[in-house]
């Protein structure tokens, strides 16, 4: 009896690991800008509305390290773009 519970029970726990990996799967497929599908959860907040309606910004890249981050925190220097003062300071690469 007791190797039936095992059985059942590993049966259960390795469709619900299947079952949250594709649901996973699917959440990261499914576009930014379009709304969740209804009955896939509770609807967002006025935050998180207020954050949709927001512009996308420019990301760009550091000429040091090549990191990208928003055009808003760029630091320029010697007419290129980075993405701190102290990789602005160092010498070009």
């Amino acid at each position: 009896m007791s190797r039936l519970l095992f059985w059942l029970a590993l049966i259960f726990l390795v469709g619900f690991a299947i079952r949250s990996k594709i649901r996973e799967a699917q959440k990261r497929q499914q576009p930014f800008n379009q709304p969740p599908p209804a009955g896939a959860g509770p609807a967002p907040g006025p935050a998180a509305r207020q954050h949709g309606n927001a512009e996308i910004e420019t990301m760009l890249q550091c000429a040091h390290c090549g990191v990208f981050y928003p055009a808003s925190e760029t630091v320029q220097a010697r007419g290129r773009d980075y993405c701190s003062a102290a990789h602005a300071a160092m010498p070009p690469a």
